[in-house]
C-alpha cells in the first residue's frame, strides 16, 4: 500500500512536471507569433503615438523603433517587433534623455552619459522583439527627446532613437 502510494505521488508529481512543461511552452509559442501582431492592431484601435523613432546604433549594434503612446491614460514606451540589441550588456536598462542626438553628443566607442540627462525607465526586458514599459506619471515626457538602451555599469549607450 505504501508502495503504490509512493508511486502515485510519484506519478502525480511527473505528472505537474510535465503539465508546467507543456503550459510554459504553449504560453511561449502563442505569445511569440500571434500576440505579437495584436498589440499592432490593438495600438492602432486604442492608442495614441506621441511620438516616435528609429534606434541608431552606439556602443552596439541596435535596431527598431521606439514610441511613446497613451493608452487607457497610460503612457508607455515601446520598442517594435523588430528591435534588437546586443546580449553583451550585463546591466542594460531602458532610459529616457533629454538630448535628441544621444550618440552624436557623446564619445565613441562608449557613447558615455551624464548623470541627470535621464531617467531609467526599467531593466531591459528582452534582447530582441515586441516590449512595453509603463513610465511613470511623475515623469514629464516634455523634458525627454529620447530613448536608449544603456549599459549601467560601464556607462555605456548601445543605441539610442530620438522621439519626435
Amino acid at each position: 500500500m505504501k508502495r503504490r502510494s509512493f508511486v502515485t505521488l510519484a506519478g502525480s508529481s511527473m505528472a505537474t512536471v510535465l503539465m508546467l512543461g507543456c503550459t510554459q511552452k504553449n504560453t511561449v509559442t502563442p505569445t511569440t507569433s500571434p500576440v505579437a501582431a495584436s498589440p499592432t492592431t490593438e495600438t492602432a484601435q486604442t492608442s495614441k503615438v506621441l511620438r516616435s523613432g528609429t534606434f541608431v546604433d552606439g556602443e552596439h549594434p541596435t535596431s527598431g523603433t521606439a514610441s511613446l503612446v497613451e493608452k487607457d491614460g497610460k503612457r508607455i514606451l515601446e520598442l517594435d517587433e523588430a528591435f534588437k540589441t546586443s546580449t553583451s550588456g550585463p546591466d542594460l536598462v531602458v532610459v529616457l534623455h533629454r538630448l535628441p542626438d544621444i550618440i552624436g553628443s557623446t564619445t565613441p566607442p562608449a557613447y558615455p552619459i551624464n548623470e541627470g540627462d535621464y531617467v531609467i525607465i526599467a531593466p531591459l526586458q528582452e534582447y530582441s522583439g515586441a516590449q512595453s514599459y509603463a513610465i511613470p506619471e511623475n515623469i514629464n515626457l516634455e523634458e525627454f527627446q529620447s530613448a536608449a538602451i544603456w549599459c549601467r555599469r560601464f556607462n555605456a549607450t548601445f543605441g539610442a532613437a530620438r522621439l519626435q
